[in-house]
């Protein structure tokens, strides 16, 4: 028997209503070659699956400690304090995981019995992931919903999503991709005959800025969303608004350009406010890197951004 293709994905949201039209099934996968500072799903970077913390769930080792004992490699060790919930003045003792001497094993995962520790990293057959599409069907074909597959950055596990979309077009099922489009041509030239809209992000069109900031050039990015245009493929292009980056009249004027080049392809505009929800998450990772938190932009700014684009004749929604 043939090895079945896998996915490995870190969360599955159902009556998801902002990837795409109508009620979906939205599954995140994981693994991305993009490091955006303000990433809210920093849990979604790693190829591989990885153990996250998780404080407010731990009941501390006075009364469990079990991991302390079932980690072979020796990387969870008494940590700092947290107030017991609702107790007053009272602390318990959390713990600390060692991220160079983690192998990511699962042993400490295993024992917690409050799931404070817990690996982000499941692995789906495409059979699999297809019963759980199916459970979805009926709001799909009540809403003009279906199914969108996210990341992360998806197209980096080319040849699950690949066969995934197959067997949704196979069934009338609507299918998005969300991508960054920071992935081969060919990858991207593979699925979009079964990709009935694309979630694209432009996060910028100067390259060096967008390397500096980002960690890639953007070039690869903007040929692919001119390819994708020129071979009838349908947008839904996102831009993330982030102080000090994209927040400017200028970048706005910039990227409306280059929508505009795109002509029909691009069914509407998603103005996309940073927020500051992510921050907590970096903290499960436990990782040095500094946490990125900047100031929400304001309300009369997203509005300006807003008006700016739809002088230029854009369909502009903000999320």
């Amino acid at each position: 028997m043939s090895k079945q293709i896998t996915g490995k994905l870190y969360d599955i949201q159902g009556f998801s209503v902002h990837d795409g039209p109508g009620i979906r099934l939205t599954l995140f996968l994981k693994g991305c070659p993009l490091r955006c500072p303000w990433c809210h799903s920093p849990e979604s970077l790693a190829f591989h699956t990885e153990l996250n913390w998780m404080g407010i769930k731990c009941i501390g080792i006075e009364k469990c400690g079990r991991c302390l004992g079932a980690c072979p490699s020796g990387a969870i060790s008494p940590g700092g304090k947290r107030p017991i919930l609702g107790g007053g003045d009272e602390e318990i003792q959390l713990v600390t995981v060692d991220r160079k001497k983690c192998g990511n094993c699962s042993a400490c995962a295993d024992v917690c019995p409050t799931k404070a520790l817990y690996m982000c990293g499941t692995d789906y057959t495409v059979d699999e992931m297809m019963q759980r599409v199916h459970r979805d069907k009926p709001f799909f074909e009540k809403s003009g919903g279906g199914i969108t597959i996210s990341g992360g950055e998806c197209l980096c596990q080319p040849e699950f999503v690949l066969e995934l979309l197959k067997r949704c077009k196979t069934e009338g099922i609507h299918t998005v991709v969300d991508t960054s489009g920071f992935v081969p041509w060919k990858t991207i030239e593979s699925v979009l005959p079964y990709t009935d809209l694309f979630l694209y992000d432009i996060k910028g069109m100067d390259s060096a800025l967008h390397k500096q900031v980002i960690g890639v050039p953007n070039e690869l990015i903007l040929e692919n969303a001119r390819k994708i245009a020129d071979r009838g493929g349908k947008f839904q292009i996102r831009i993330p608004v982030l102080p000090m980056y994209t927040d400017s009249a200028e970048v706005f004027d910039a990227i409306g350009k280059f929508i505009l080049t795109l002509g029909d392809a691009v069914q509407v505009v998603q103005i996309l406010p940073y927020h500051n929800l992510g921050t907590a998450k970096w903290e499960r990772l436990q990782t040095s890197a500094p946490v990125f938190a900047a100031e929400v932009p304001s309300e009369n700014l997203i509005q300006a951004r807003k008006k700016q684009l739809e002088s230029m004749g854009l369909n502009v929604v903000v999320h």
